[in-house]
């Protein structure tokens, strides 16, 4: 997604797209790794040396708010954001701690003991050791 398309997505969800905004909502655009709020920072304090960890706090908030992106919690010790929104799981390596997305058919989740309950989101982990790690250890 290009810069103007981003900064669309920013003014349809009426956030103003200020230079900082557009910089981490491209962050999460390019890098596609449920970073956590200090990743961000951290990477992106070289390009905008004003930029504060709370400005990234506040403005991934927003972000949420406006279903942008999506915030995700892996193993209940740290939230990472996400900017794909549609239904996916999430499989983390325990090995290089990498965190890959995967589609599944959401449907299977439904269950006949829950068709009372309000149901406000779907949340898919798994871990396990990747491909390239199991490579490493043969």
């Amino acid at each position: 997604m290009d810069t103007d398309n981003l900064k669309n997505m920013l003014i349809e969800a009426d956030i103003r797209p200020t230079f900082q905004r557009l910089k981490i909502l491209e962050y999460l655009n390019l890098n596609h790794t449920h970073p956590t709020v200090d990743e961000i920072y951290i990477n992106l304090c070289p390009i905008i040396p004003t930029l504060s960890k709370t400005t990234v706090y506040n403005t991934l908030k927003s972000f949420v708010k406006a279903n942008i992106v999506d915030e995700i919690k892996i193993e209940n010790t740290e939230i990472r954001y996400d900017i794909i929104t549609e239904p996916h799981g999430h499989f983390k390596c325990k090995k290089c701690g990498t965190i890959y997305n995967f589609h599944f058919p959401y449907n299977l989740v439904d269950s006949e003991d829950l068709k009372d309950f309000e149901i406000d989101s779907k949340n898919i982990y798994l871990s396990g050791t990747c491909p390239k790690c199991q490579d490493a250890d043969i």
